[in-house]
């Protein structure tokens, strides 16, 4: 091959093959009385892709199975760069299977097959005062300046008299009023008699 492919920092040694697998998903609608079906496009599927190839010697199978391995495990997306890639849009794949294979007729060689699957980045989490107008967030935060300036305003004031029930200072004065009037009923009557109210 002309240019080995290279897993994260990891080029890969001793590649046969390289296959790709691109493949789109549609959903079908059956029309009645239509020839055919209705299809809608899904978009496409993650790619995939195998690489094959053999190891020869059992040192060199060691630190290949330590490289692989290690990158199987930690499931982490990576970067990858192969030939077969030109005009996709790959950019980070994780290692979705790993298959060796070694026989008594080749002891010193061993086959590997290795399946990527696309795995892009997440995308970045939304803002949930993304959709605000910046002009209202400003009038919110002159409107907590001004609540906070009227707070700072009655803390200066210092210590307000207690007004939440005004009525015990009066109930004396009701009291003497309720007396005074009480005495009316029998000068009402008095004046009654005056000016013949009994007759």
């Amino acid at each position: 091959m002309s240019a080995r492919p290279v897993l994260g920092d990891w080029e890969i040694p001793n590649v046969n093959a390289i296959y790709s697998t691109e493949k789109r998903t549609f959903s079908e609608f059956q029309v009645p009385g239509r020839s055919g079906s209705l299809l809608q496009d899904l978009d496409r599927e993650p790619l995939k892709l195998a690489i094959t190839g053999s190891m020869y010697g059992e040192e060199s199978r060691d630190e290949f199975l330590q490289q692989v391995r290690e990158k199987f495990l930690a499931g982490e997306p990576v970067t990858f760069t192969a030939d077969i890639l030109t005009a996709t849009e790959l950019q980070y794949v994780v290692i979705e299977s790993l298959k060796f294979h070694a026989s008594g007729n080749a002891p010193d060689e061993t086959d590997f097959l290795i399946v990527l699957r696309e795995s892009p980045p997440p995308p970045p989490p939304p803002d949930p005062l993304g959709g605000l107008d910046s002009d209202l967030l400003d009038q919110a935060a002159g409107l907590v300046d001004s609540v906070t300036g009227a707070l700072d305003a009655l803390d200066a004031l210092g210590d307000m008299p207690d007004i939440s029930d005004p009525t015990p200072p009066l109930k004396d004065t009701l009291s003497g009023v309720s007396d005074a009037v009480s005495g009316l009923g029998d000068i009402t009557s008095s004046i009654a008699d005056l000016f013949g109210g009994n007759e």
